[in-house]
């Protein structure tokens, strides 16, 4: 069994971070309202890398979102560079205009992008595909995801 308030299952230098902090590799702060706490630390990381967020090896997740608000929070989310998942898919897609803008449009806009999968672990798969595509683009060690 792995410790979660350690790094095991992480690289080297984040396996450091997270043994020094007694933290796990993936934090969960909060629910969607509390995005601007994300946004804070990932523009601060980004900053102090010299790159832009949606470089980072980060994704975020709303396996179970419950209200058009949380839709909407996560649209900031992705406009601000982090390409995130969302669970069921909202009953408020608007327009095929609208939904390919969310899910594939932005990508090329803003670097991240929602994406749309009910089965979790088809999304942990996606999540991992996008976290090590961006640590593969930064030069850092890659696993391959299966």
């Amino acid at each position: 069994m792995v410790n979660a308030g350690n790094g095991d299952m992480a690289g080297l230098g984040l396996k450091a971070i997270c043994n020094a902090l007694g933290i796990p590799p993936v934090l969960h702060m909060g629910s969607c309202v509390d995005n601007v706490r994300i946004l804070v630390l990932v523009s601060a990381l980004a900053d102090a890398l010299g790159i832009d967020i949606s470089d980072l090896p980060e994704a975020g997740s709303a396996p179970e979102w419950y209200s058009e608000k949380a839709v909407t929070i996560g649209t900031y989310f992705v406009a601000s560079g982090v390409t995130t998942h969302l669970g069921p898919l909202p009953p408020i897609t608007g327009s095929m205009n609208v939904v390919n803008l969310l899910t594939s449009g932005l990508e090329d806009v803003v670097g991240a992008t929602f994406a749309v999968e009910p089965d979790p672990e088809k999304a942990a798969v996606f999540l991992r595909r996008t976290i090590e595509g961006k640590r593969k683009a930064l030069g850092l060690d890659v696993r391959n995801v299966e």
